[in-house]
């Protein structure tokens, strides 16, 4: 992991390979942010004219590196784009400088220590400059042959290395404030980025049994309570939907629940992530081109289980339990078929129209066991619908909620902490579509507004009088183009600070 200092050394001097400023799109050209002011006398106060000559122009993302100019210990200056400057009296948005900071850090690849000049006028400012450092710094390299032995037993030299430290001058490491959101970053961007590793994974390394394992593992690392349901139990316990979106793979499924407990909280949130380790859609088999990122699908099971960890390690005052409803969907001779009828954990029966409709099916079962508890508030989190993504696109996650308050504080929170996301209605005529003529409900109904339906489908199996939430991450949780910002191509871990946040309001008594 890349490390992260609060450094008071003055941009100037720090003793480091590069030292980043920013960069904004002024009335009159390019201009320097604040905290690169050393950096600019260097230059003879003329940093942005030399910028402009090499074409940068202050856009959002935009890299610009050049050689220091004497008097500054780093021998490379990079300036990053912070977009729009603000107005006079205004400060720097923190999500512009947690994609700048992201965007830095990813130029810097293979560079053992950066300076971050940006602008931290407040602890709140150096929390977001130090996630989208440490964000943007992510590489997954397990996978990679330049990790171990090249050729003839020789290490290869591997230049995508992410950047090794990252200082954040101005930071004031005696400030409490300063220091624990540094603290909180760390902790905040670690877990972010084990989600992303386990969805970026390939499926033949992670299936239920082996990302349980690493629940159970993480629980004996940071003191959380860690039950797990092998298929024996969950056969045994009645959860049909588990047992019958996992019964067509060699891989069986499995529940995992993990919690952190708090002595002193009083309130409790359930966290339900759908954790389909592969979609290969089951009998109802993907059309070919929609199955090469599908070990994706267990997005929501990595948010939830990131956001328990880090609620751990930051020691919330409020009791958090994650519910992670491991399965792998495949076809076999034994899989589900288009017109069977499961019998749910809730007792409800549910007639299958289409098996590449499944994560409602497990989220379904997980629900019913997570609403037994009664805890204050549910959220499932759940690469869902691709109507979801023809909705909203591939950056934004969808809302939906059976409280208008609590959708609302949700659709906040994530604003607050820079994930994009929209709240969603739940029309209650389109429940009719999915009456089955056999079951208590048909997992499909109307085409037009899918993603709507199978949020008004796992509404029907959360407990009577809970509070509860459904995000759709089907669009954000994995990213397939270019990296941008903070965000890395595959896995993204979307919707962990959302959680993260929520526990924290949570246990500051915010939510009511």
């Amino acid at each position: 992991m890349t490390a992260l200092t609060l450094s008071t050394s003055p941009a100037a001097t720090v003793r480091a390979d590069a030292v980043v400023v920013g960069v904004a799109k002024g009335a009159k050209g390019v201009v320097v942010a604040p905290g690169a002011e050393a950096v600019d006398k260097a230059f003879g106060g003329k940093l942005a004219a030399v910028l402009e000559t090499l074409g940068a122009s202050g856009a959002e993302g935009e890299v610009t590196k050049l050689p220091a100019a004497d008097g500054l210990k780093a021998p490379v200056v990079l300036a990053v784009g912070l977009g729009e400057a603000p107005a006079k009296g205004d400060t720097y948005d923190n999500e512009a400088l947690r994609r700048a900071a992201g965007s830095a850090a990813r130029a810097l690849s293979g560079t053992k220590k950066a300076g971050f000049a940006l602008p931290v006028e407040d602890a709140e400012a150096a929390a977001a400059v130090s996630e989208g450092a440490l964000l943007g710094a992510y590489a997954f390299t397990a996978y990679r042959s330049s990790n171990g032995a090249g050729a003839k037993g020789k290490k290869n030299d591997d230049r995508s290395a992410p950047l090794g430290e990252v200082a954040i001058l101005g930071g004031k490491p005696r400030d409490k404030e300063f220091k624990a959101a540094a603290e909180r970053a760390v902790a905040l961007a670690d877990e972010i980025n084990r989600a992303r590793d386990l969805i970026n994974t390939p499926s033949n390394d992670l299936d239920p049994k082996s990302f349980a394992a690493q629940a159970q593992a993480a629980a004996k690392e940071f003191g959380l309570k860690v039950e797990v349901l092998d298929e024996k139990a969950l056969k045994k316990g009645g959860y049909g939907g588990l047992m019958g979106v996992g019964q067509g793979s060699e891989a069986p499924p499995r529940l995992v629940r993990i919690a952190h407990t708090h002595p002193k909280a009083d309130k409790t949130l359930a966290l339900v992530g759908k954790g389909i380790t592969y979609d290969s859609g089951g009998i109802s088999l993907k059309p070919a081109g929609h199955n090469e990122t599908m070990k994706c699908d267990m997005s929501g099971a990595a948010a939830v289980f990131a956001a328990v960890v880090a609620a751990a390690r930051l020691g919330l005052r409020v009791n958090i339990t994650g519910w992670l409803a491991l399965a792998e969907n495949m076809p076999s001779g034994s899989a589900t078929r288009p017109g069977d009828v499961l019998t749910m954990y809730s007792g409800k029966t549910v007639e299958v129209l289409n098996t590449d409709a499944e994560g409602r099916l497990v989220l379904a079962d997980a629900l019913t066991r997570a609403s037994e508890e009664s805890p204050d508030a549910i959220v499932d989190v759940a690469t869902l619908t691709g109507a979801m993504v023809l909705a909203l696109g591939n950056r934004t996650f969808g809302i939906m909620a059976n409280d208008d308050a609590f959708r609302t504080s949700i659709h906040e929170i994530a604003e607050e902490v820079g994930e994009q996301s929209w709240p969603m209605p739940m029309p209650a005529e389109l429940r009719k579509g999915m009456d089955s003529p056999v079951a208590d409900i048909a997992n499909m109904g109307e085409r037009m507004g899918g993603g709507l339906v199978a949020g008004l489908f796992l509404k029907e199996f959360v407990g009577e009088g809970i509070t509860w939430a459904h995000l759709d991450i089907a669009g954000p949780a994995f990213h397939e183009g270019a990296p941008w910002g903070y965000t890395p191509k595959g896995g993204t871990g979307s919707a962990v600070r959302t959680l993260v946040r929520l526990a924290e309001r949570t246990a500051a008594g915010d939510l009511g």
